[in-house]
């Protein structure tokens, strides 16, 4: 092994050489760098090889490559590259190599090789990796996808490009990402064709030689792309995917209309057909006039446009009856409503639409439960809090089992001041069995302690902890200590503690709070404390190591602590602590003992 590090070393003493004889590094960084590079070789030398040894030493001739650059900017000093930069790629190529070829299965080390042969433009090398890599990790699309874009966008060979994606679709034949990439690659050679073909003809030169095939310019072959997939995947998502990349280029409208085509037949009922077309009416009809146009024609247009969207709307919700079909219109009113504009009028238009639309879902019982938010949002914020009060009264009558939904109604009416608070609540859990109410019980006895008596709130606080779900009233408990002692004192919060402290389940910070309470007290008793962690640990004490340390630690810095107790408290705490909890409690405890914790 020391022969094989000696001879790497000595490989690097040319580059090192040219580098201080050229003024780049001085005689003490040469020896530096001799150093370290000594300390890494060793360490990937081993028998028991480690990634991190890899990728630090890799990640160090980087960072060597980067210092370089940087000083011959300085010293505008660019020769010899051959002789300093190049026998450094040469090694990290070859450090990847030895890496991939031990962890084949980590798909990070392949792209971190993939990313240096780009940075240093290493074609050839990038090659053989794309090849060995894809060859390993056929199972991923990304890959075969990031290769094809690489052999048509920086090397310009769409066939190497277009013999990669037939490669990937014999391991994928249902993948739409590759089917959209692939259908992609073929425009843009087509494009790309199309291109050099005018500018040939522009500078009369003979086509003769040049085989320009017809089907090529003209996207045929991305139309044979489409058609094989359209077979295979089915779905509105892909169709749109599809013909989102066709109009990114001018020479596809027959391919378009064939696509459209094939959407209004095949999904005629998917919403997301009709949301396309409704979309559609947007970017069509605009003013082509060469004549100036004013603010008001503008306005005027756009309200045109927006209008003939709307039309479209119209038709689907009543072609296509359905929840999600409602979601699509009142997200693009929605849309349409937070756009900014300087036109008072469009505004307003936009938000009586929106409230509008919102209305005719709702009455149809067809609009979702999540958008009735949104809704309510939109009424308050236009003061229309008569109607806000009614909307948020039906959604709970429609989703009378949804918790959201009654604490939704229910800030609404908070929010209003409105004298029907506590008999909305109560209405509510007549509804709601206690799993899921934690949020409810929370804004009220929130709202009440603004509102109600310290007796109400009190009285809220218990009912709260018997109609809560076991898990969820471990939060109340921790809410009601604050409560006590935020509005009582330190003789209030002891009294529920007491009330509190045998009533299963109880939490950890429960525990915390009333220890911190206490010790902000003047005259904190140790016996207090004691009792707390006492009761803290026989809960918790067999998963919480940092527990027993802040009682060991209390007894030796408390006045009226026992320093001669922490010993039966380490004794106590090893014998109960489980798994890695007992090892991370022991070196935290030494740690404790020398003064460094």
């Amino acid at each position: 092994m020391a022969e094989r590090i000696e001879q790497r070393l000595e490989d690097r003493i040319p580059e090192l050489e040219q580098l201080e004889r050229v003024g780049l590094f001085t005689p003490k960084e040469i020896r530096a760098v001799l150093r370290k590079a000594s300390a890494l070789e060793y360490k990937i030398q081993r028998r028991a090889l480690r990634k991190e040894d890899f990728v630090n030493y890799i990640q160090y001739e980087i960072n060597l490559l980067e210092l370089i650059k940087k000083r011959r900017a300085r010293i505008g000093y660019s020769f010899k590259k051959e002789e300093i930069e190049s026998s450094i790629v040469h090694r990290v190529h070859s450090l990847f190599k030895r890496a991939t070829g031990k962890w084949k299965e980590d798909v990070q080390l392949w792209l971190s090789h993939v990313a240096f042969c780009k940075q240093w433009n290493a074609k050839h090398q990038l090659s053989k990796v794309f090849s060995t890599m894809l060859a390993i990790h056929s199972n991923k699309p990304a890959l075969w996808i990031m290769a094809a874009k690489w052999e048509m966008e920086t090397r310009l060979s769409s066939e190497s490009a277009r013999h990669l994606f037939l490669r990937a679709l014999r391991f994928h034949p249902e993948c739409p990402k590759l089917y959209q990439e692939y259908f992609r690659m073929e425009l843009m050679n087509a494009e790309k064709q199309r291109k050099e073909k005018k500018e040939f003809e522009q500078a009369k030169m003979d086509l003769g030689e040049f085989n320009y095939s017809e089907e090529i310019l003209n996207g045929e072959l991305a139309r044979i792309i489409y058609r094989d997939a359209a077979q295979k995947i089915k779905g509105v998502e892909f169709h749109l995917a599809v013909l989102s990349i066709a109009k990114l280029f001018d020479f596809t409208q027959d391919l378009q209309k064939e696509i459209l085509e094939s959407l209004q037949t095949e999904y005629a009922d998917d919403p997301l057909t009709w949301d396309y077309m409704a979309r559609r009416e947007l970017g069509l009809g605009s003013l082509k006039s060469t004549e100036p146009t004013t603010k008001q024609m503008k306005v005027s247009e756009m309200t045109q446009r927006e209008e003939r969207c709307c039309a479209v709307f119209e038709e689907a919700v009543t072609a296509v009856p359905t929840e999600d079909m409602w979601k699509c219109y009142i997200t693009f009113c929605l849309e349409r409503c937070n756009r900014k504009t300087n036109s008072e009028e469009l505004k307003q238009k936009r938000l009586e639409r929106t409230l509008s639309v919102f209305s005719k879902a709702h009455e149809s019982s067809l609009l979702p439960e999540s958008l009735y938010k949104q809704w309510l949002q939109l009424l308050l914020e236009s003061n229309l809090s008569e109607k806000a009060t009614e909307v948020a009264e039906a959604a709970t009558k429609r989703f009378s089992l949804s918790a959201e939904m009654w604490q939704m109604r229910l800030q609404v009416l908070i929010q209003l001041k409105n004298d029907n608070v506590t008999q909305c609540f109560e209405e509510a859990f007549k509804h709601l069995k206690s799993k899921g109410t934690l949020p409810l019980w929370t804004l009220w006895v929130e709202w009440s302690e603004g509102t109600n008596s310290k007796q109400d709130t009190e009285a809220l606080y218990q009912r709260s902890l018997n109609a809560t779900a076991p898990a969820e009233s471990v939060t109340m408990k921790e809410k009601y200590l604050d409560w006590a002692y935020r509005n009582g004192g330190y003789k209030k919060v002891k009294r529920v503690f007491t009330s509190l402290h045998e009533n299963r389940p109880l939490s950890l910070d429960f525990f915390r709070k009333m220890i911190q309470i206490e010790k902000e007290q003047e005259s904190c008793k140790m016996l207090h404390l004691r009792e707390y962690y006492e009761r803290a640990l026989r809960e918790f004490g067999s998963t919480d190591s940092d527990l027993w340390l802040d009682y060991i630690k209390e007894e030796l810095s408390h006045p009226q602590g026992k320093p001669e107790n922490c010993g039966s408290i380490h004794w106590r705490a090893v014998k109960m602590l489980q798994g890695d909890q007992v090892e991370d409690f022991i070196s935290k405890y030494t740690l404790l003992q020398t003064g460094h914790l």
